[in-house]
C-alpha cells in the first residue's frame, strides 16, 4: 500500500477487520450471510493506492494567516517546514511558517498588474527547486507577467532574502487574461510550466509556439530529455491549463479554465492535444485527449489549482467559490464522485498545496482587497 499516509493505512485495516470479523460471525452462525456484506472486504476501488471512497476528507478549517494581497502560488521548502508564497498584483514573496508567521523576503522584478484594466497577469507561479538548501543550491523560480512577455524567471534565495533575477524562458505571449502561470518540479526533477493561450486559441494547436502548453523544461529553461516533439512541449490544445499535481504512481493532473461551457479536470500524458479551440470539454475531433471530469463554470467551476492528498484529488475553484474533492480510481485512470466543501464561505479560492509529511492543505483566498486574503489551513482524515 505504499503512498498512503498513515491515516489512510488504518482506515484500510479497519475494513480489513471488519470483513475478518464478518466472516466468523457467519461461520457461528450469529450473522446472515446477506448481512456479512456490510462487513465485507474492501472493493477492489479502495485497495491501496487511489481508495475511491475515501483517503478522508477535510474535516477541520482554521485561518493560518491574514492580510494576504491575492497569494498565488505556494511552494515548500524541501524540509517542508516553510514555504514561500507569492502575491499576484504585489510582485512580493513571503516565506510562510507551519505556525502561520511570515517574514517578507523580497520582490520579483518586472511583473505587471492592472486593477484599472482587470488584467489578470501579475507574480504568479513559485517553484523551489527541490535540492535548495540556501547554501550550494539556492534556486526559487518564477513565472510573472511583464509588459512584454510571460516568462519564467530564475532567484537566489539563502533562506532570508530573494536576489539576483535571470529570465531563463521568455517570449510567452500574455494578454490580460488566459495566462496559465502555474509552474511545478514533476517528481522527474523537471520543471512543469503551463501557459495559456492569450485569447489567441490557434495557438494552442501551434506546436511551435508556447502558448497553450504545459511545458517541461531544465532548470537552465532548456527543452527537458525525453520531451515527446524534442521542444519544450509537452501536451498542447490548452486554454488556460491553472493546477498541476501528481498522484502516487507519478502520474500528472491538470485543472483548466474553459471558455462558456465547460471546465476541465484532465490526466495529462507526454504528447497528448487536448482539443482547445476545436473542443470544450468532451471532444469527438479525432486525436485528442477527453477530460476526466468536467465543471460548468457558473456550478461550482473555474477551478484554479489542485493538491492530491492519498490520492485524492482537490481542487480549488475562482467562480466556484469552494473546494472540490475527486478520488482517484485503483487503476489511476478517473476520479469518483466529486464533493465540494465550504461552498461561498471564503470567497474565491486560488492558492493550494499539500502540506509535506501531513495530511493538510494550504488554501488561498483570492480578490478580496488588498490585505483582505486569508490562508487557510484545512485537516484531511
Amino acid at each position: 500500500m505504499a503512498g498512503l499516509s498513515q491515516s489512510a493505512l488504518h482506515r484500510v485495516r479497519a475494513r480489513w477487520a471488519m470483513a475478518a470479523a464478518g466472516a466468523a460471525l457467519v461461520a457461528a452462525g450469529l450473522l446472515p450471510a446477506s448481512a456479512a456484506a456490510a462487513h465485507s472486504a474492501p472493493r477492489t476501488a479502495d485497495r491501496g493506492a487511489g481508495l475511491l471512497d475515501g483517503a478522508g476528507a477535510p474535516s477541520g478549517v482554521s485561518r493560518l494567516s491574514e492580510r494576504w494581497t491575492t497569494p498565488w502560488g505556494i511552494s515548500f521548502l524541501p524540509d517542508g517546514k516553510s514555504a514561500l508564497v507569492t502575491e499576484r498584483n504585489t510582485g512580493e514573496v513571503w516565506r510562510s511558517a507551519l505556525d502561520g508567521s511570515r517574514k517578507h523576503v523580497g520582490t520579483v522584478p518586472h511583473s505587471v498588474w492592472s486593477l484599472e484594466t482587470q488584467d489578470k497577469g501579475g507574480l504568479l507561479g513559485v517553484a523551489v527547486s527541490p535540492t535548495w538548501n540556501g547554501v550550494t543550491d539556492r534556486a526559487v523560480f518564477f513565472m510573472e507577467t511583464t509588459a512584454a512577455d510571460n516568462r519564467v524567471v530564475r532567484m537566489d534565495f539563502d533562506g532570508t532574502s530573494l536576489s539576483g533575477y535571470a529570465p531563463i524562458l521568455t517570449g510567452i505571449v500574455r494578454d490580460t487574461q488566459h495566462n496559465g502561470g502555474n509552474i511545478a518540479f514533476g517528481p522527474d526533477g523537471h520543471l512543469y510550466v503551463t501557459t495559456g493561450d492569450a485569447f489567441q486559441g490557434k495557438l494552442a494547436q501551434d506546436k511551435e509556439s508556447l502558448n497553450g502548453k504545459i511545458l517541461r523544461i531544465t532548470k537552465s529553461g532548456a527543452a527537458a530529455p525525453g520531451n515527446p516533439f524534442g521542444t519544450r512541449v509537452y501536451s498542447y490544445g490548452h486554454r488556460n491549463p491553472q493546477g498541476l499535481a501528481w498522484d502516487s504512481r507519478g502520474r500528472l493532473w491538470e485543472t483548466e479554465i474553459g471558455h462558456t461551457t465547460w471546465d476541465e479536470l484532465n490526466l495529462v500524458t507526454p504528447g497528448a492535444n487536448y482539443g482547445w479551440p476545436m473542443c470544450e470539454g468532451a471532444c469527438s475531433v479525432e486525436g485528442t485527449t477527453n477530460p476526466k471530469k468536467v465543471w460548468k463554470p457558473g456550478e461550482g467551476g473555474v477551478p484554479a489549482q489542485i493538491a492530491v492528498v492519498d490520492d485524492v484529488i482537490y481542487a480549488s475553484t475562482l467562480r466556484g467559490r469552494r473546494l472540490w474533492r475527486l478520488p482517484i480510481d485503483a487503476a489511476g485512470q478517473n476520479v469518483g464522485t466529486a464533493k465540494s466543501y465550504y461552498d461561498g464561505e471564503y470567497g474565491r479560492l486560488r492558492a493550494l498545496v499539500k502540506v509535506p509529511g501531513a495530511d493538510e492543505l494550504w488554501l488561498g483566498t483570492s480578490d478580496r482587497g488588498a490585505e483582505k486574503d486569508l490562508l487557510l489551513k484545512i485537516t484531511v482524515k
